[in-house]
């Protein structure tokens, strides 16, 4: 009983949409959970059929697939849920959150350690992809569709395909009591930035350099201007510039 309790507090704390307890009843990743209570205390005993046959339970009734195996902490709640897949060898720590869509999954048929280790308070959004078996650090934050296969430290922001760490935070904060997968740092966006200073950039030197031809080209003609008037013989005798020519002459 105290472990239902603990769930539906997670439940109530995390989601601002639910209103009431009973809504907890409704909510797939408390069954999920629930049965992965049961499955992987019989998967610690070596009943490893009936363990999987629990945790396939829990699939078809939640879309959440756990690995009876998964070593799971306080605190984990899975919004939505649906087509979740956490792996064998996974290890959860406390106050996770993980949304619907994420996979925390190995990269080959390698026996051992082969999924990840999510450390406390770490956010999981929506379709990210966790593979192979490292560590997330505590208080960190993976972005929605990132896929990340290596290393992240404790208090960063991963984004993107691959993951990039683009965030470490000066102090330690808890990304789950903020739920914000909108305000992520872009990778691909900053890179845009940096490449339209650099055009701008070029493009002012550009008009500095046409400038500097246009000055020229006056120059040039002035000058052939000037050139023509000391050689011009004023055969005609209502020259407009005959005075100027004269001048020019002597």
């Amino acid at each position: 009983m105290g472990y239902i309790r603990e769930q539906i507090q997670v439940i109530k704390e995390r989601d601002p949409a639910i209103k009431s307890t009973a809504e907890v009843f409704l909510y797939p990743s408390f069954y999920a959970l629930l049965f992965h209570k049961v499955g992987h205390y019989l998967y610690k005993k070596k009943w490893y059929f009936l363990a999987r046959l629990l945790s396939q339970l829990a699939r078809g009734l939640t879309g959440i697939e756990i690995h009876p195996g998964a070593t799971i902490g306080k605190g984990l709640f899975i919004d939505h849920g649906m087509g979740v897949v956490i792996g064998e060898t996974c290890e959860i720590g406390d106050n996770v959150t993980i949304y619907h869509g994420v996979t925390l999954g190995g990269t080959g048929k390698d026996h051992g350690k082969r999924h990840p280790t999510i450390g406390n308070n770490v956010m999981i959004s929506t379709g990210a992809k966790v593979l192979g078996p490292f560590k997330v650090g505590d208080n960190s934050r993976i972005a929605a569709n990132a896929v990340v296969l290596q290393e992240i430290p404790e208090d960063c922001t991963v984004v993107g395909i691959p993951g990039k760490i683009v965030r470490i935070a000066g102090q330690r904060v808890n990304p789950c009591s903020q739920l914000d997968q909108v305000k992520m740092p872009d990778p691909i966006q900053m890179e845009m930035c940096k490449m339209r200073q650099n055009v701008d950039a070029l493009q002012d030197k550009i008009q500095v350099l046409e400038d500097t031809i246009v000055e020229l080209h006056k120059l040039k003609d002035e000058k052939c201007k000037e050139a023509a008037l000391k050689t011009h013989q004023c055969t005609e005798p209502n020259c407009p510039n005959k005075e100027a020519c004269e001048t020019y002459r002597q």
